[in-house]
């Protein structure tokens, strides 16, 4: 079974043929996806697609670029949520330095609450970083390590760094980035950190591996992107598949409750 654990089928990229296209998810062998909210919009679409669809869990979060839309009582509203049995995880969270559209200190002060927030519901969390590395893991370090886990989405810093994750607890989010010719890092990141780490996630609508790169990207994709980690490890794409199936249900271990 395939368990994609990062997408967006709540994204306008999907309104034309979503249930068309996620009703091929389960007879193509994706058990299961966690649609992570981004925004306030995002987060309640996500908790409506849970509901529709077996398969389908939720994450609670709001991304870096969103958080101008927090306050209290609205954090008060995403704890509620998080106390549903569908919700697996706080994201995505964490922080943004590339498109900095909020203030970093705001990125910050949002980020930590919502690592507080993960740690009071018993939930796993999903962490966005760009261009953000070392503010993203002094935080995770002060802040959450040694408690609910979490994955670290779309990573992109060096294999060092992916390791030191991994020593407090985290996995890492692999996805059609691997695919790509020029991605010697995520290459490398793969090939030296264990198997038992490593996830894999589509980002959809974006990401889509190679050869679709630039296309619309879903859940069907993973494949490539399994296959990619499997030749990496020098393993079977089978063995690739429940590796990493078996660490998403690790991570989101309310699934199994």
């Amino acid at each position: 079974m395939i368990f994609d654990t990062h997408a967006h089928y709540d994204d306008q990229a999907f309104d034309e043929d979503r249930e068309e296209l996620l009703a091929q998810m389960e007879p193509s062998g994706i058990g299961g996806i966690v649609n992570v909210g981004a925004s306030l919009r995002g987060i309640k679409a996500s908790q409506e697609l849970a509901e529709k669809y077996p398969f389908i869990y939720a994450a609670v979060g709001v991304h870096p670029d969103e958080v101008g839309a927090l306050d209290e009582e609205r954090l008060m509203w995403m704890y509620e949520l998080c106390r549903r049995p569908k919700t697996v995880a706080v994201g995505e969270i964490g922080l943004d330095y590339y498109w900095d559209k909020e203030a970093r200190g705001l990125q910050k002060q949002w980020f930590i609450r919502q690592l507080e927030m993960a740690k009071e519901t018993g939930l796993a969390v999903n962490v966005h970083s760009r261009e953000a590395a070392q503010d993203t893991f002094d935080i995770i370090k002060e802040h959450h390590a040694g408690t609910t886990g979490g994955i670290i989405h779309c990573f992109s810093s060096s294999a060092e760094l992916a390791m030191e994750y991994i020593k407090l607890g985290y996995y890492i989010g692999v996805g059609g980035v691997v695919t790509f010719k020029n991605a010697r890092v995520l290459k490398e990141v793969v090939e030296k950190i264990p198997l038992e780490r490593i996830v894999v996630e589509t980002d959809c609508p974006y990401l889509a591996p190679a050869p679709n790169r630039g296309k619309r990207n879903s859940s069907l994709y993973l494949p490539l992107v399994i296959g990619q980690i499997a030749q990496l490890k020098g393993i079977t794409v089978q063995e690739a598949e429940a590796a990493t199936c078996e660490n998403a249900l690790r991570v989101y271990n309310r699934i199994r409750q």
